[in-house]
């Protein structure tokens, strides 16, 4: 009778980690397409996205929908997102690697925000530091706001040298914005989640995989608003 009561228990425990995988999956899918409508959003008003020649010269793209901002005096950052870089041939994006992204401030603040963020990787040894398991963005890696508007002249020393290129979103407003201090590290759970195996990015986004199905809407709109690489 005990060996059947454990046996009850192991298969509804097997159940219960089926069902919070698979929500956990939902939400992984729902912040895939969050961040295709947060990039489709910024990029459909000219005036006020991304200048195209710094989309088009990326070498890979970190979007982060809905990064949480909070506290008081002393104020946290945190929230999750997918890089993605170019195919090897500058052809199109690869498959999404998962982020995270935390950092924390000093000054007079109180209460809860949200913000979006993209980032743009603009040289080498910015990839670089995408395949190392965390960095911290403007400490090893170089950060600079981002201009905005579609046409924008980036011809500034900051602009042209540095690793990363930042842009948020929040209230509407859409504008360059210093991340000095932040963390980004991998996301190994949701990289299990995505491709069942517990990957850092290194290996996806060096592996040639297949792109999740989750990823088709986020990968669609990078390739309509930037389809290759230019020099």
């Amino acid at each position: 009778m005990d060996f059947m009561r454990t046996i009850g228990l192991a298969i509804s425990v097997a159940g219960l980690c089926s069902m919070m995988w698979a929500a956990e999956e939902t939400k992984t899918n729902e912040r895939l397409d969050d961040a295709a409508a947060m990039f489709s959003e910024i990029m459909a008003t000219p005036d006020k996205s991304i200048p195209q020649d710094l989309l088009n010269k990326s070498h890979c793209i970190i979007l982060a929908p809905g990064l949480k901002k909070g506290g008081f005096v002393v104020a946290a950052k945190y929230g999750r997102g997918f890089v993605t870089c170019r195919g090897a041939s500058g052809q199109g994006w690869g498959p999404p690697g998962a982020v995270r992204i935390e950092g924390g401030s000093v000054g007079l603040q109180i209460g809860i925000s949200s913000t979006d963020l993209i980032l743009l990787v603009m040289n080498e040894r910015g990839m670089k530091r995408l395949l190392t398991t965390k960095f911290t963005l403007g400490g090893d890696a170089s950060v600079a706001a981002g201009p905005v508007g579609r046409d924008a002249s980036a011809q500034t020393d900051a602009l042209m040298t540095a690793e990363i290129l930042s842009w948020s979103r929040s209230r509407g407003a859409f504008a360059g914005v210093s991340l000095d201090g932040s963390t980004l590290r991998n996301d190994i759970d949701v990289n299990a989640e995505l491709y069942g195996q517990r990957w850092e990015n290194k290996q996806v986004l060096k592996s040639g995989l297949a792109a999740p199905a989750g990823a088709a809407k986020l990968l669609a709109a990078l390739n309509k608003y930037s389809p290759r690489e230019t020099r």
